[in-house]
C-alpha cells in the first residue's frame, strides 16, 4: 500500500495539468483576438475635399482629402476621444489600438506577445490569463512535488539531504526550473489579477499611467472580473476561410467647367513647354556649331593656313557636327567673309609698310 502511494505521489496528476495548459496556450495563440477588418476606401461620410486650399500642379486643380483626426465617443456618460487609423482606413473602438507587429487594429488591446506568436485582445484575454495562470499553478505543484519526492528518499534511506538529491539529480533539475519560471508567471499573474481588478489593459495601464486620467470602464472590482471572465465571446469580424473579392472601382471625382478649363490651360502649357524644349535642342546645336566654326578660324589663322582648311576641318570633326541648316550655312559665309576682309586688310597693311 506505501509502494502504491509513492507512485501516486511521484507521478502525482503532473500529465493532466500539462495538458490543460497546452490547450489554453493553442486556444490564445490560434484565436482571433478582436482583429477590426480594415476598409478598402476612407469613410465617405467624414471625408470633405477642400477645394479653396488648391495646388497649381501643371495647371491642374487637385482638391485636398481632410479627416478629422480624432473623434469623441461616450462611454459610461463620459467623453472617449477615439482616433482615426491611417492604415486601416477607419476611427478606431474605443480601447482599439493598431499592432504594429501585426499591422490590424485589435479591440482591447492589451499587448502582442511574442511567446504565444499572437496580439491578446478582446477574444483571447480570458484565455490568455488562464494560460498564465495554470502554467504558475503547474510551476508551483511541480516544485513541491519535487521536494516531497526528496522528502521521501531521505525517510526511505535515512541519508541527508545532499545524499537524496544525488539519488534524484532529475528533481534537482526540476526544482530549479520551477523555481526560476515562477517569478516570471507569478509576477504576470499577479500583474494581470491588478489589471482586472481595475478594468485595464496592459497597453493603457504603460501608456496613460502618467496622465492621472480618469478610467471610465472601472465599475467595481466584482464587476470587472464577471466583465472578463462571465460574458459571452464576441463573434469574429472576419471570415479568414471566405474567397477574396475583387474591390468594385470606385466612381471618378465628378470635373467641372473650371477643372476642364485647367486642363487645358495645362495642356497648353505643356505645349508651350515641349515647344521651348525644342528650340532650345535647336538653339544648343547652333552653337555648338558656331564654336566649331570660330575655333577652325583661329586655328587658320594662327598658322596661316589657306582658308580651305576649315572645310577640312570640318570633316575631321565629323558629319555630324555639321547639320545641314540654312542659318549654319549663312553664318559660315558670313564668317567666311569675315575672314577674307581681314586678311585682305592684312596685305593692304603690308604693301604700306613696303611702300
Amino acid at each position: 500500500m506505501l509502494e502504491v502511494n509513492k507512485e501516486e505521489i511521484t507521478r502525482g496528476s503532473i500529465p493532466t495539468v500539462r495538458l490543460v495548459v497546452l490547450v489554453l496556450l493553442l486556444l490564445t495563440s490560434a484565436r482571433d483576438p478582436g482583429i477590426v477588418p480594415r476598409n478598402s476606401h476612407p469613410p465617405e461620410e467624414d471625408l470633405r475635399y477642400d477645394t479653396s486650399a488648391s495646388v497649381e500642379i501643371g495647371g491642374r486643380q487637385t482638391p485636398s482629402l481632410q479627416f478629422p483626426r480624432t473623434k469623441e465617443v461616450m462611454v459610461n456618460g463620459l467623453p472617449v476621444r477615439v482616433k482615426y487609423c491611417d492604415t486601416c482606413m477607419l476611427y478606431r473602438p474605443p480601447r482599439c489600438s493598431h499592432c504594429s507587429i501585426c499591422n490590424n487594429c485589435v479591440e482591447r488591446f492589451d499587448h502582442h506577445c511574442p511567446w504565444v506568436g499572437q496580439c491578446v485582445g478582446l477574444r483571447n484575454y480570458r484565455y490568455f490569463f488562464c494560460f498564465v495562470f495554470s502554467a504558475t499553478l503547474l510551476c508551483m505543484y511541480v516544485f513541491a512535488m519535487s521536494a516531497l519526492y526528496i522528502k521521501i528518499l531521505m525517510d526511505d534511506h535515512q541519508c541527508t539531504v545532499w545524499k537524496a538529491m544525488k539519488e534524484s539529480p532529475a528533481s534537482v533539475i526540476l526544482m530549479s526550473y520551477c523555481f526560476i519560471s515562477l517569478w516570471f508567471v507569478g509576477g504576470l499573474t499577479g500583474f494581470h489579477l491588478y489589471l482586472i481588478s481595475t478594468n485595464q489593459t496592459t497597453y493603457e495601464n504603460f501608456r496613460y499611467r502618467a496622465d492621472n486620467r480618469i478610467n471610465v470602464y472601472d465599475r467595481g472590482c466584482l464587476h470587472n472580473f464577471l466583465e472578463v471572465f462571465c460574458t459571452t465571446v464576441k463573434p469574429s469580424r472576419n471570415d479568414f476561410r471566405a474567397i477574396v473579392q475583387e474591390e468594385s472601382q470606385r466612381s471618378p471625382m465628378p470635373t467641372t467647367t473650371r477643372d476642364s478649363e485647367a486642363d487645358d490651360r495645362g495642356d497648353n502649357r505643356r505645349m508651350k513647354v515641349e515647344d521651348d524644349l525644342d528650340i532650345g535642342g535647336d538653339l544648343l546645336k547652333i552653337s555648338q556649331r558656331h564654336n566649331i566654326d570660330i575655333e577652325a578660324n583661329i586655328h587658320s589663322r594662327d598658322s596661316d593656313a589657306p582658308r580651305h582648311n576649315i572645310s577640312e576641318a570640318d570633316d575631321v570633326l565629323g558629319s555630324d557636327r555639321r547639320v545641314p541648316d540654312m542659318r549654319s550655312d549663312t553664318r559660315h559665309s558670313s564668317w567666311g567673309r569675315r575672314s577674307g576682309s581681314w586678311e585682305i586688310g592684312t596685305e593692304g597693311s603690308n604693301a604700306t609698310t613696303k611702300e
